[in-house]
């Protein structure tokens, strides 16, 4: 018998810095610290998959990247996908793809922390 894996059970964005991020993630998307995290990571309590900004790795340098993460494609669900948009906009954040249709709502991608693309998505 093979072993499988299950899917993504906890995803981390490495950034300079991490208090920054987290704070974007707070101020911008309403994300709440969970009430434990290492020293290295701040950890937001998201269901059903946890969601952490961290310290770069040791052998990572994002000086040289176009945009952190490219390749990846990181989806928010939201009740209010509109409402998001509406508010990221107000708060001077870059909206990378308008507002749009997809089989999963009303989607929208937009600059999140030290520029990675973040898709949010629902209605």
């Amino acid at each position: 018998m093979s072993v499988a894996v299950d899917g993504p059970d906890f995803v981390a964005l490495q950034v300079r810095d991490v208090e920054a991020a987290a704070a974007f993630c707070e101020r911008h998307l309403g994300l709440r610290r969970s009430p434990a995290s290492p020293p290295h990571a701040v950890v937001f309590d998201t269901a059903p998959i946890p969601f952490a900004v961290r310290e770069l790795f040791p052998d990572t340098d994002l000086a040289d990247a176009a945009r952190p993460g490219l390749g990846v494609v990181l989806w928010f669900r939201t009740p209010d996908a509109q409402q998001l948009h509406d508010r990221l906009v107000a708060a001077g954040i870059t909206i990378l793809t308008p507002m749009a249709e997809s089989p999963f709502g009303p989607m929208f991608s937009f600059e999140g922390p030290e520029g990675y693309r973040l898709t949010a998505h629902g209605g």
